[in-house]
């Protein structure tokens, strides 16, 4: 029988205890592992989770760039993760469905009127949006006009599209707060520059006639247009300056020389927000209208609240005559007064649409 000297069994028995170990370190391990998440003040905070619920143009913008920097902001300050659930449409289809009962906790709407849908249907109790800064506007923009290239129809203004042969595509003001804008736009643009109420609603009347295509959200309208129907697209400035930095418009913008600034209202539905959840939405709203938030949205073509932060994009070109919705009275005498008794109760019928 072979001896195994006495140094060499102590070898062998100092492996032996050395890999013992190990794997008896593994196990403790991996048995640590499996009951971690249930230990007494070891386990992980949960995600949080914000509903938003927006208008279409604003979908780009939200999920690529103000939900990102909020996520990344709110962990740094509170080392919890936040996720988005969000839903972007026609402001009108999206008032709709908070109408309906959608489990939204911030609505961002194209237009106030939308807003005040939710008061009026108690939704919302009073007018929320007031109380937050620059009463509830997010952003601005401008509405211009989309033009094929070369801009073959020699479209220079809103005047331009009541000639004949001009296909005008415009968004569907029954569930488009775009549109909406789009005709304080039309109608507003001569009013500005003439003070004249009968050229305001004959301009009117002359782009309603060549409308040859509508859609149910301003960027289904982009859609449209893009797919080759008509001449001309009235539409957010945005929806042509965000592609234009991305070399991927086949277009031109033309602006006209007076137009609407539309304003963007941010709604919180507090009947959807749980309370354990109040601090984290009033940061994020609070966030919406910080430096960062609002670069963001001037990066993607949007003007900013803050009007210096608009020189970071220099393709944001200025109106000769811009005005706004205040302009014209307020929304609820817009919609009264122009929307519904020159629009609807006469441009319509006396063009057939």
């Amino acid at each position: 029988m072979t001896m195994i000297p006495h140094f060499r069994l102590n070898e062998i028995n100092w492996r032996l205890f050395v890999w013992r170990l190990i794997a008896w370190g593994l196990l403790g391990g991996l048995a640590l592992y499996t009951v971690w998440p249930w230990l007494p003040g070891t386990q992980g905070r949960p995600t949080r989770t914000i509903i938003v619920y927006g208008f279409s143009i604003l979908g780009e913008v939200m999920n690529d760039g103000v939900f990102p920097a909020f996520q990344a902001d709110w962990q740094t300050k509170t080392g919890e993760r936040v996720e988005f659930i969000s839903a972007f449409a026609g402001s009108g289809t999206v008032t709709n469905q908070i109408m309906l009962g959608v489990p939204a906790e911030v609505a961002l709407l194209s237009t106030e009127l939308d807003a005040r849908k939710l008061a009026e249907r108690g939704v919302v109790s009073g007018l929320p949006w007031q109380t937050l800064p620059y009463s509830g506007t997010l952003n601005r923009t401008p509405f211009v006009i989309l033009v094929r290239p070369g801009n073959p129809k020699h479209i220079t203004d809103f005047r331009d599209l009541i000639q004949a042969g001009v296909g005008v595509v415009h968004p569907d003001p029954l569930t488009s707060g775009g549109a909406q804008w789009a005709i304080l736009a039309e109608y507003g643009s001569a009013l500005t520059i003439t003070g004249d109420k009968e050229q305001a609603y004959q301009q009117l009347r002359g782009i309603w006639q060549n409308v040859v295509a509508q859609a149910a959200s301003a960027r289904a309208a982009r859609t449209q247009f893009e797919n080759g129907f008509g001449d001309a697209l009235i539409t957010y400035e945005q929806e042509g300056v965000f592609d234009l930095t991305r070399g991927r418009l086949d277009a031109e913008i033309v602006y006209p020389y007076s137009t609407i600034l539309s304003e963007h209202t941010v709604v919180v539905v507090d009947k959807n927000v749980p309370p354990a959840d109040r601090e984290l939405i009033q940061a994020f709203v609070a966030f919406l209208w910080s430096d960062q938030a609002q670069r963001v949205f001037v990066e993607h073509g949007f003007r900013s609240v803050t009007a210096d932060l608009n020189d970071l994009n220099s393709l944001l070109r200025p109106i000769a005559q811009p005005f706004t919705v205040a302009d014209l009275g307020g929304w609820p005498q817009a919609k009264r007064t122009i929307i519904d008794a020159i629009w609807k109760q006469q441009v319509l019928p006396g063009v057939g649409k």
